[in-house]
């Protein structure tokens, strides 16, 4: 913008209409308080809208760092937690298998258990 004012020193007279032409082209974010700081010279407006683009750019990235931060929190919370889980359910499974007695099931088939290898099969035994 000041590079064009000072091409066109005809289109601006005065100061206050370049201050007026340059707020005009301002973001919507920021147009509102330059406007309401009414700055009284040119370079004024320059500087105010330049420190609350900065300001506006370092809130935003402080945002997303704490956005990043939180969910990086989270996920590994998230992740701690289910390792916990993971070992207490092998924890749980060892107990599984040696809480009960050691109990037999009784043999369901037809075959004859054998006298010799105390295995059920059909004769003769080649042990």
């Amino acid at each position: 913008f000041q590079e064009l004012a000072l091409l066109c020193r005809r289109m601006f007279s005065k100061e206050s209409d370049k201050i007026e032409k340059y707020v005009g082209g301002l973001p919507n974010m920021i147009h509102g308080s330059v406007v309401a700081s009414k700055p009284k010279t040119m370079q004024e407006a320059i500087e105010i809208a330049t420190e609350l683009m900065d300001k506006k750019i370092r809130t935003f990235a402080e945002r997303e760092i704490a956005s990043k931060r939180k969910f990086e929190n989270t996920s590994r919370t998230t992740r701690n937690q289910q390792q916990q889980q993971h070992s207490n359910k092998r924890q749980n499974t060892g107990r599984v298998y040696t809480a009960a007695p050691g109990e037999k099931k009784q043999y369901g088939g037809s075959r004859p258990l054998c006298a010799k290898c105390n295995y059920h099969h059909d004769c003769p035994c080649e042990t």
